[in-house]
């Protein structure tokens, strides 16, 4: 997997991206918490649920199908709130901020793969492009040369386009406000 960082990043740009009034930071959080949630599957290891199943670690909670539920369940419970953005655009947000986690972990150099289409269909995705380091589960094992390696990946490979993107729409939206 990435790192929580990675997928808080990953999440919280989109979430800024998407809604980029400062009036939206709290669901610039919750996009970042949605982008770390599907490694809620790591409880299954102390449970011993084999990895490779379908409530293992990358299945279900890393599917596109997760990322309907949660961004819809979530939509559900606080959309229409006074200060919430539209509807639309909030599903649309945490989809994309769940859908990421699996994204980025399908980009490391470890694990089994993820089950984007999973409960259909079991089978465990890599992408071509793999640059991102493998993060260790758990925060002792993160701790240490391998954590300092995934970090060293993340910011080439995730915080670095992040940040681009953010300045590119920071000059975007000054260039609209002077015109």
């Amino acid at each position: 997997m990435a790192s929580i960082v990675g997928h808080c990043v990953l999440g919280t740009t989109l979430a800024k991206l998407l809604l980029p009034e400062r009036r939206y930071w709290p669901w610039w959080l919750l996009a970042a918490a949605c982008a770390f949630l599907p490694d809620a599957d790591v409880v299954g290891f102390k449970l011993h649920i084999a990895y490779d199943s379908l409530w293992g670690h990358r299945g279900l909670s890393h599917s596109l199908v997760a990322a309907v539920v949660v961004a819809s369940v979530v939509v559900v419970l606080v959309g229409g709130r006074a200060g919430a953005p539209p509807r639309g655009r909030l599903w649309a947000l945490l989809f994309l901020a769940t859908a990421s986690h699996g994204v980025l972990d399908a980009m490391t150099t470890g694990g089994l793969g993820v089950a984007f289409l999973s409960p259909f269909d079991a089978e465990r995705h890599f992408f071509g492009f793999r640059p991102i380091a493998v993060s260790p589960i758990g925060i002792k094992n993160f701790l240490g040369e391998w954590g300092a390696r995934v970090l060293r990946s993340e910011v080439k490979w995730v915080l670095l386009p992040c940040a681009l993107l953010l300045l590119v729409q920071a000059a975007v939206l000054r260039r609209l406000r002077v015109a």
